[in-house]
């Protein structure tokens, strides 16, 4: 299983007994610098960035995004109001299907509407003739799938044979260009410039005779932009290219990019045996609180992990789930009941997936500036939460 690296930063000075278990801990300090590398960028190019509230919606730090960002980009009716609510800036709306019923108020709280097909667009004409008419002021986006499998894990890969997201490029026609505003893709995960390249160089092709009449071209997410070894300088010249070649203005929605390394998860070991091998059971949940490490699947670097000293330990979670395994781990503390850990980079896209299977507690929700040394619970989790999701 792959480790995906994670970089401390702050954390490597953080007390994990300052905070409650299980608990994430966002350092605000760690997403303003995000957030600047993603301005600079947007500076530099001349184009807009929008934060993808799907990977990273901790709405409590929303003034630390809309100072820096031009606003968000949300999947759906849900996302779109709580962009309306707490986030400033533009609001960007795709789903892969809108329900009837929800559209009018999408229309209303966003500033780009984007559909899944021609199809769905052509069905919501009146639904969006009488939102206009009423004075919404949103451009009509269409997803394309540019078909350039660039990932490395069929499931991310939007452009998987058989994928449902996009309309295929090669099915583009000049009467389905004519009725939008902008045209959007999304072909990358946690990749850098080379898979943007190679997707921009077909989807080129494909539209360069509406060249001048697309209003903007969003080039979607998985922009590993924050990343160290990112190459910005390079992409900066990308996007300047991009914009003066087309005559549209540029989107890039980073989501990961902008809580990268941004975040931890604290838990605590519950109990330890052996079984062949040792093990320990910990109030964290693979499947709970962590669903990705399942479902990708990846190992989760650790805080201050040991590497190569000592006997690892197989770490899993305390639901029934027989594979709520984290992984096997050489810990920086004793391998005994109360001992707090943590794994490095659970900001983005854990927060958003925590559930509540077996009644297993959700991860309260902290705020560190590494800075200033600040610390507040800004998010505490209940019973009454786990039952009143229920029936």
């Amino acid at each position: 299983m792959e480790t995906r690296a994670g970089d401390p930063g702050a954390f490597a000075q953080f007390d994990l007994n300052l905070v409650d278990s299980p608990a994430f801990v966002v350092d605000a300090a760690k997403l303003r610098a995000n957030c600047q590398v993603l301005a600079d960028i947007r500076d530099a190019a001349d184009i807009k960035v929008l934060a993808a509230l799907k990977a990273f919606s901790m709405w409590s730090v929303a003034p630390i995004i809309g100072e820096y960002l031009d606003g968000v980009c949300t999947s759906g009716l849900w996302e779109a109001r709580l962009a309306s609510e707490f986030y400033d800036g533009e609001i960007a709306t795709y789903s892969a299907a809108y329900k009837p019923d929800e559209l009018d108020e999408i229309c209303r709280l966003s500033d780009h509407v984007i559909f899944n097909s021609p199809s769905q667009l052509e069905r919501a004409a009146l639904i969006l003739e009488n939102a206009r008419a009423s004075g919404g002021g949103f451009d009509i986006g269409l997803r394309v799938n540019p078909q350039v499998p660039t990932g490395e894990v069929p499931r991310y890969d939007p452009s998987s044979p058989g994928s449902r997201l996009g309309f295929p490029l090669d099915q583009l026609t000049p009467e389905i260009m004519e009725q939008v505003d902008g045209i959007h893709f999304h072909n990358l995960c946690e990749q850098d410039l080379e898979p943007l390249q190679q997707t921009w160089d077909k989807v080129f092709d494909a539209i360069e005779p509406w060249f001048g009449h697309l209003k903007w071209i969003n080039m979607g997410g998985g922009h590993h932009i924050t990343r160290a070894d990112y190459q910005r300088e390079e992409l900066v010249e990308f996007l300047r290219d991009a914009k003066e070649d087309s005559g549209a203005e540029i989107y890039l929605e980073p989501g990961e990019a902008v809580a990268l390394d941004a975040g931890i998860l604290v838990g605590t070991i519950l109990d330890t045996g052996v079984n062949e091998v040792p093990f320990a059971i910990t109030d964290i949940s693979a499947t709970c609180h962590m669903p990705d490490v399942i479902e990708a699947p990846y190992r989760p670097a650790m805080l201050h992990e040991q590497v190569g000293e000592g006997q690892p330990i197989r770490l899993g979670g305390p639901s029934c789930l027989a594979g709520d395994v984290i992984g096997d781990y050489s810990l920086p503390v004793p391998a005994e009941p109360g001992q707090r850990i943590a794994f490095l980079d659970q900001a983005h896209y854990s927060m958003v997936k925590t559930n509540t299977f077996n009644g297993v507690q959700l991860p309260s929700i902290w705020l560190w500036d590494s800075e200033t040394d600040q610390l507040e619970m800004v998010k505490s989790f209940e019973y009454e939460d786990f039952r009143n999701r229920l029936s």
